[in-house]
């Protein structure tokens, strides 16, 4: 499912135009990414939380040459599946 089928499916399940679906979703999508890059997590009670992981920087090795490279640490985004949704999914 794509981005304007996720959006048509909003707007059928609720009775809304494809228009407000459409901004909802970028309202959602938005405060996420927000509250992500302010270090927040984001529960959504029977769907999954979503928060940020630091990954530590380390060292990797150049698969062609076996030459080694420091990999930089970063912020990752990470997403834990709730238990209503774990259950639907089984």
């Amino acid at each position: 499912m794509n981005k304007s089928e996720l959006v048509t499916a909003i707007a059928e399940n609720a009775g809304i135009t494809k228009a407000d679906a459409s901004r909802a979703l970028q309202a959602l999508l938005e405060s996420l990414t927000t509250a992500m890059t302010n270090g927040d997590s984001v529960s959504l009670t029977g769907f999954g939380s979503f928060s940020v992981n630091e990954r530590a920087a380390r060292t990797g090795r150049n698969p062609s040459n076996g030459k080694a490279l420091k990999i930089a640490a970063k912020k990752v985004p990470k997403f834990k599946p709730g238990k209503a949704l774990k259950e639907a999914l089984a």
